[in-house]
């Protein structure tokens, strides 16, 4: 696949779909929702927001990841949850609400704070030669575009139409895991050293993948939140939105060697996510506090 369409075509189109998708999954009750239940919001924003991208860099230092993958992994780490992690959580029997609103809100604070965090990334892990310039307002803009205002259309769709949204909710997410198909496919193909990304990037990957629903779950079990309340605030945690790390790696930073880790991620999440669907999906478990 041509670069310049991988950049200009699928990434735009895969990004779009899946934020309008997950727009059509979401009502102006799911951010009211952070007033009328603060405590177990509040401390899954400070999983993902805080807790992640510090997660992220001790990772780095402990795999000594080279300045590249250490952008890639920090571009992960910076990402708020996916809508893959509402329908995981959804299979796990964890509380869904919780889930549907912690994506929500941090897909709209994500798009102010990845430019700072990326940008910050940039400057600390690579070197003056190497350094690529991510200018904070074009960032923003172009997050705005991909990501707030699909997830806007989506809404408004699933507000005026109900009915059609919850029909054409299924075509969606297919059309869009065919899009992230296709973008993982075209990022591992033009990867000469492919073997060796993925033995450098994969430990790492994984490591933040299942350390961050590690982190979840202990925070949640600290706080002395619900067993419903923990699985959501892990599967958010250990959830993230691989195709907009994708598409900030090759977008707008046009690199295929920062975007290895979403690659590796986006392919080892499904698994993680499979086996706790499997663990906690045959139990019930209470959503009172």
């Amino acid at each position: 696949m041509p670069p310049d369409l991988l950049k200009t075509v699928f990434l735009p189109l895969a990004l779009i779909s899946i934020m309008f998708g997950m727009g059509m999954s979401l009502t102006t009750a799911d951010f009211k929702r952070v007033v009328l239940s603060p405590r177990a919001t509040i401390l899954g924003l400070c999983c993902q927001l805080v807790g992640l991208p510090l997660l992220a860099f001790a990772l780095i230092w402990l795999f000594r990841l080279p300045g590249d993958l250490a952008v890639g992994l920090m571009i992960l780490a910076a990402c708020p949850g996916g809508p893959t992690s509402n329908i995981i959580t959804h299979l796990s029997r964890g509380d869904t609400a919780l889930s549907v609103t912690l994506t929500a809100v941090s897909s709209v604070v994500t798009v102010f704070t990845i430019p700072l965090l990326v940008g910050f990334s940039i400057r600390h892990f690579l070197d003056a030669e190497e350094a690529i310039v991510l200018p904070f307002l074009k960032t923003v803009g172009q997050l705005v575009v991909v990501n707030l205002i699909p997830i806007a259309l989506g809404m408004w769709v699933n507000q005026a139409r109900p009915g059609f949204s919850r029909r054409m909710a299924s075509t969606v997410n297919v059309v869009s895991l065919l899009f992230l198909a296709l973008v993982i496919l075209a990022a591992v193909l033009r990867e000469k050293d492919l073997g060796q990304q993925f033995l450098l990037a994969g430990p790492a990957a994984l490591a933040l993948n299942l350390g961050s629903m590690g982190l979840g779950f202990g925070a949640a079990a600290l706080f002395r939140l619900t067993r419903a309340q923990g699985i959501s605030i892990s599967i958010e945690s250990g959830i993230q939105n691989g195709t907009l790390a994708l598409g900030i790696a090759l977008g707008l930073l046009e690199s295929s060697r920062i975007a290895m880790p979403a690659v590796v991620y986006s392919l080892l999440m499904f698994a993680s996510g499979a086996i706790v669907i499997l663990w906690f999906g045959r139990h019930r478990v209470t959503h009172a506090a």
